[in-house]
C-alpha cells in the first residue's frame, strides 16, 4: 500500500498481543500492518512458563474473573491448536506448614467448577505411596492432588497467528522498527526502519501499541503521548536439566516463600523448572538468568525431588520481562496478570490503544475486548468476532487426533524416523503435508543440519514463518538449539544467509 491509501490498523509488536490482534482484525476485514523491531515472539512471549492455565494461584489473590476467562480460554484454545496445546497433568503434593489441605481442595474445587471444564479431566487425591509421581520425591510426601491444565509451544503460538494474520491478509514485517508515530489529518503517520537500514512511511487510521515491555517507551518516545498507565517489569526465569522422572505429568511446587514452581516434562529429554518473579530493571532485551535466581530454582525443586537438582545438571537456561499492569501490589508475585486496555482517541484524531499486562492463555480475548473497545474508530471491528472456532494453521484436526495425524504422516513417509514425524506433526500439524510435499525419500529433504533439522524444513521456516537466523529456528520455531552443537549452530546460521537452495511448498 502506498502513503496514499491507508491501512485501517497499525500495530507495534510482534509478540503474542499483537499477532493475535492482527489475526482477529484480518479476519474481520481490516487492512492490517504489523511492525516488530526483532523476530516474532523474541521477547516475552518465548520466554513463558509454556502453559495454558487458569493460574491456581491468581484465586489467593480473588482475581476470578481473570480465572475465569483463563479457564474458559483452555479448551478454546486446545481445540484451535491440537499440535501445539496439549493437555497436562499436574501434580501437587501436600506440604506441611503450607498451604492448608481445605484451601488447596476449596481452590481446585473452583478451578474444576468456574471454567465450563468440559474435556479436560476433573481434581483426584494420589497416595504418592502407590502411585507413579511419588517415586521421584522424597518420602515425605504422602499425599497429593491431580489436576488439569494445558501445555503451550508459546512461540509457534505467537507464528502461527501471524501466519494466520496474512493468509488473511495482513501485512507482516519483521525486523522493522518503528522510529515515529504521529497524528496527521490522514490519520498516523508511521515512519519505520526496516532490514538493511530501508526506510518507509505509511498511514494507518488507528493504532495498536501492543509492544509489551516497551510499551511506555513506544508511548513516550515513539509516538509522543502520555502514559495512560504505569507498567511493571517483572523477570521470570526458567532452568532446564535432563530428565528428572519418567512419567508424563508436571509438578506444581509450593515454596516457603508463597511462590509456586513448576517442573514439567520439556522436548522429551528433558524437565523445565521455572518460574521466578523479581522486579526488573535493566533493558529487557538484555534479560537473563542471575545466578541468584538459578540458585533459588535449584533449591526449590531440591526440596521435593528425592536427587538434587545442582547448578551443573543445568543444560539451558531463559528469561523473560512480563509487562505487568503496576497495581500497586507490593511484590512482584503479587502484581495483577490481567489486562488493561487503554485507549487514547482524542476528538477529531486517529485513536491509539495501549496493551497494558495479560498473560499468553487469555491473549485471544484481549484481542477481542481490543477490538471491542476500537469499534467507534475501527467499522471492521464490529462485524462479528470469529476467531473461537477457527483453527490456527496446521489445527484443522480432532483435539485427540494427535497420534492418528502422526501415523498417517508415517504411512505416507515410511523414511521418517518416529521422533521425527513426531516432531513434525506437533510443529506444523496438518501442514506437515505441506512441508514435505513431493518427498519421495530422506534425500528429497536435504542435507541434515543438525539433530533432524533438514534443508528443505529451513527452507519451509524462511518462505512461510519469517525465520532469517539460528536463533529463530532454533529456539522460537523449534526447540532444537538443545541438540545442536556450537559449530553445528553456527554451521546453520551460515546457511541462512545463502540463497534458499531446497525449494518450499507455498502458502497456497
Amino acid at each position: 500500500m502506498s502513503e496514499e491509501t491507508a491501512y485501517d490498523l497499525a500495530i507495534i509488536g510482534g509478540g503474542v498481543n499483537g499477532c493475535g490482534i492482527a489475526r482477529d482484525a484480518a479476519g474481520r476485514g481490516a487492512s492490517v500492518i504489523l511492525f516488530e523491531q526483532r523476530d516474532l515472539a523474541s521477547g516475552t512471549s518465548s520466554a513463558s512458563t509454556k502453559l495454558i492455565h487458569g493460574g491456581l494461584r491468581y484465586l489467593e489473590h480473588y482475581e476470578f474473573r481473570l480465572v475465569r476467562e483463563a479457564l474458559l480460554e483452555r479448551e478454546v484454545l486446545w481445540r484451535m491448536a491440537p499440535h501445539i496445546i496439549w493437555p497436562l497433568r499436574f501434580v501437587l503434593p501436600q506440604t506441611p506448614g503450607m498451604r492448608p489441605g481445605w484451601m488447596i481442595r476449596l481452590g481446585l474445587f473452583l478451578y474444576d467448577h468456574l471454567g465450563g471444564r468440559e474435556l479436560l479431566p476433573g481434581t483426584r487425591s494420589l497416595n504418592l505411596a502407590d502411585d507413579d509421581a511419588g517415586a521421584p520425591l522424597k518420602s515425605a510426601f504422602r499425599r497429593a492432588f491431580e489436576y488439569s491444565d494445558c501445555w503451550v509451544e508459546d512461540a509457534r503460538l505467537v507464528v502461527l497467528n501471524a501466519r494466520d494474520a496474512a493468509e488473511r491478509g495482513a501485512d507482516i514485517r519483521t525486523r522493522t522498527k518503528v522510529t515515529s508515530a504521529a497524528r496527521s489529518p490522514k490519520g498516523w503517520r508511521i515512519t519505520y526502519e526496516g532490514p538493511g537500514g530501508r526506510r518507509g512511511t505509511v498511514l494507518a487510521k488507528t493504532l495498536v501499541n501492543a509492544a509489551g515491555p516497551w510499551v511506555n517507551d513506544v508511548l513516550t518516545g515513539v509516538a509522543h503521548a502520555r502514559a495512560p498507565a504505569t507498567v511493571r517489569l517483572v523477570q521470570g526465569s526458567h532452568i532446564v536439566v535432563r530428565r528428572l522422572f519418567a512419567h508424563e505429568r508436571a509438578y506444581i511446587f509450593q515454596n516457603r516463600d508463597g511462590r509456586i514452581v513448576f517442573a514439567i516434562p520439556y522436548e522429551r529429554d528433558f524437565t523445565l523448572i521455572g518460574t521466578t518473579d523479581r522486579d526488573y530493571f535493566g533493558d529487557p532485551a538484555k534479560v537473563e538468568a542471575s545466578e541468584e535466581e538459578i540458585a533459588y530454582l535449584c533449591a526449590a525443586a531440591s526440596e521435593y525431588f528425592r536427587e538434587p537438582v545442582r547448578r551443573e545438571d543445568i543444560v539451558w537456561t531463559y528469561s523473560g520481562v512480563r509487562p505487568l499492569y503496576d497495581d500497586g501490589a507490593s511484590k512482584a508475585q503479587e502484581a495483577t496478570r490481567d489486562y488493561v486496555l487503554a485507549l487514547d482517541a482524542p476528538p477529531g484524531s486517529p485513536a491509539l490503544l495501549s496493551i497494558f499486562g495479560g498473560k499468553i492463555t487469555t491473549y485471544r480475548r484481549l484481542a477481542e475486548a481490543a477490538l471491542d473497545k476500537l469499534a467507534d474508530h475501527l467499522p471492521a471491528a464490529r462485524r462479528p468476532a470469529w476467531t473461537a472456532t477457527a483453527p490456527l494453521p496446521g489445527g484443522d484436526f480432532p483435539h485427540d487426533g494427535f497420534e492418528a495425524l502422526v501415523a498417517a504422516t508415517r504411512r505416507e513417509h515410511p523414511y521418517l524416523a518416529p521422533t521425527h514425524a513426531a516432531r513434525l506433526v506437533r510443529a506444523y500439524g496438518t501442514r506437515v503435508s505441506r512441508l514435505l510435499d513431493g518427498a519421495r525419500s530422506a534425500a528429497d529433504l536435504g542435507r541434515v543440519l543438525g539433530a533432524d533439522l533438514t534443508e528443505r524444513e529451513v527452507s519451509y521456516l524462511k518462505e512461510q514463518e519469517w525465520a532469517l537466523e539460528a536463533d529463530d529456528i532454533l529456539w522460537r520455531r523449534s526447540k532444537l538449539g538443545l541438540r545442536f552443537s556450537p559449530a553445528q549452530r553456527a554451521a546453520l546460521d551460515d546457511y541462512l544467509r545463502r540463497p534458499t537452495s531446497v525449494a518450499a511448498p507455498s502458502a497456497a
